[in-house]
């Protein structure tokens, strides 16, 4: 069976390290790493509007593969509830489930190695969820992970626990 993780948090939460692990678990999943996304699709700046429009986009690419049978987890911040809710409606023929990737700014800012939270306290970087951009916290996710006081392994058990509740892989 398909399905899409749409992992959300803030920036450095641990979003695309839990997925890049999860891939270990399940060999055919198809990762949508939003850093990686952000260049290959373009994204115009960081506004409302372009992160709405760039949100869609990653939607749609992991529609297409949930049609060719592939799952997909989808690493991507996410902030404003209407994407997040946009790209549900978008892959309304699968089964998708919000994955909200918690942990405290202080700690999300302690593994920020490029410096993005520094930079957007020094007015350097405009619309910096967490800092000059509101992050919605979602109201209702699927699952939560907690970053700061579960391992990145405890974590993938919690997310392998939920899918195989669903019946969605064999463990």
């Amino acid at each position: 069976m398909t399905f899409v993780l749409w992992f959300t948090g803030l920036p450095c939460s641990g979003k695309s390290s839990i997925a890049k692990l999860l891939k270990k678990e399940i060999p055919n999943l198809e990762i949508l790493d939003g850093d990686i996304l952000v260049k290959e699709l373009k994204l115009d700046d960081w506004s409302r509007n372009s992160r709405i429009n760039h949100s869609e986009k990653v939607a749609k690419m992991a529609n297409s593969f949930l049609d060719q049978g592939i799952p997909v987890c989808v690493a991507k911040i996410s902030p404003f509830e209407e994407m997040r809710i946009a790209a549900k409606n978008i892959m309304k023929e699968h089964q998708f489930f919000e994955v909200f990737v918690d942990a405290p700014i202080e700690i999300c800012e302690k593994r920020d190695v490029k410096g993005m939270y520094k930079e957007a306290r020094n007015g350097k970087l405009e619309n910096f969820c967490g800092v000059n951009e509101k992050f919605e916290i979602p109201k209702n996710p699927d699952l939560i992970l907690n970053t700061e006081k579960s391992s990145i392994e405890n974590n993938i058990e919690q997310i392998m626990n939920f899918l195989k509740s669903k019946n969605l892989v064999n463990i």
